[in-house]
């Protein structure tokens, strides 16, 4: 049986993920700087938090010479690009901080695997940031952070974000990010997309333990396609955050001047995070190999306990009509056929034969 027929017997819904224009970038050069996602249409905005321990203004982009005047600053800032389908609007944000057009290229492609490439004036990093949304469904999101000596830029595809935290401990002058330079905030906002791969994976763990009742105690054949959606999700999951691990250790061992010592020690906790988090990944996914392996098991069982009564119900019935079928034969002359009491003596046999057989297959407890 192919996997096509598996699949349409199971009901189970497959859908090719095909980005736009990832056909348009064969035979371009590299570095060319064309959207990779299925987001288009998004106006790009900017929105600035300035700080330091004293001062925090907040404000959106006016003009492209106010972005300007922020690269050469001394404050620190947070500069969040939010949509990053307008390519020609990228691409002159990116002449603005003399950032590379491999760079470039790599943060509005949706599909780049997560990275991070060390230049002589920044580091650059590419993450998937997932979220839960008011539905309870994945949120994935393609954002990349770049490193600056004062500066972090953040470009994500939607508005929403995992940020809210760090943007309240900025306003509310909590904990050490104000008082540290921007390679802090660089580590913080790692750290908020590393904790909520957490939140994900919580969710994971309850679809799981939901699954789990139903494959034991109601097996449904929509469950089938529930098990197989999340065992694609967790492997998608796992695609997307494995590589992070890989991403913080080489922020902690690079003598790049703009990563500090002591920035390093908190990458240390981040890194652990996602050691634990990848390990929980790989459990899951084996979980849900297991519940796919029990969902057949308890079909087949249950499978197995339909053809047990069928079989039951015929083997009672064989003697029944065997019974029947010699007193339904048409011959002449046959013993009981004028007897009185011939009916009544044949059913009497055959009632007498059903509760025999009931009562063994009860004592050999086959029922």
């Amino acid at each position: 049986m192919t996997k096509r027929k598996i699949r349409r017997k199971l009901n189970i819904k497959t859908r090719a993920i095909r980005p736009r224009k990832i056909a348009q970038k064969k035979g371009k050069q590299p570095g060319a700087i064309i959207y990779v996602g299925d987001r288009e249409g998004m106006a790009s905005s900017v929105n600035i938090m300035e700080y330091n321990w004293d001062h925090l203004q907040e404000y959106s982009l006016a003009s492209m010479t106010e972005l300007e005047k922020q690269r050469d600053s001394n404050t620190n800032s947070w500069i969040d690009i939010i949509g990053i389908s307008d390519e020609k609007f990228i691409e002159d944000l990116g002449k603005k901080f003399e950032i590379n057009n491999l760079a470039l290229e790599d943060a509005i492609n949706t599909q780049q695997r997560p990275k991070i490439d060390e230049y002589d004036n920044y580091i650059f990093g590419v993450f998937k940031m997932l979220y839960l949304d008011d539905n309870q469904q994945l949120v994935v999101e393609h954002i990349a952070l770049t490193l600056f000596k004062h500066n972090v830029l953040v470009f994500q595809e939607l508005k929403g974000d995992v940020f809210n935290g760090v943007r309240e401990r900025l306003r509310n002058r909590t904990g050490k990010i104000r008082a540290k330079g921007a390679d802090y905030l660089f580590f913080a906002l790692i750290d908020a997309v590393v904790d909520s791969y957490f939140e994900v994976s919580e969710n994971i763990f309850e679809r799981i333990d939901t699954l789990e009742d139903e494959v034991y105690y109601d097996p449904k054949p929509d469950t089938a396609r529930k098990i197989q959606e999340l065992k694609k999700e967790v492997i998608r999951m796992h695609k997307w955050i494995f590589p992070v691990k890989e991403m913080i250790h080489r922020l902690i061992e690079t003598d790049n001047p703009m990563i500090s010592k002591d920035t390093r020690l908190y990458l240390r906790d981040a890194l652990d995070h996602c050691i634990e988090i990848n390990e929980t990944l790989q459990i899951y996914r084996e979980m849900s190999i297991s519940l796919m392996e029990m969902y057949m098991t308890s079909v087949s069982n249950k499978m197995n306990e339909v053809m047990k009564v069928l079989t039951i119900m015929a083997s009672i019935f064989i003697p029944l009509t065997f019974i029947a079928g010699i007193y339904g034969m048409n011959f002449e002359y046959m013993p009981e056929l004028n007897w009185r009491y011939g009916y009544s003596v044949v059913l009497a046999l055959m009632l007498i034969i059903l509760v025999g057989m009931l009562i063994f297959f009860k004592k050999k407890r086959w029922i």
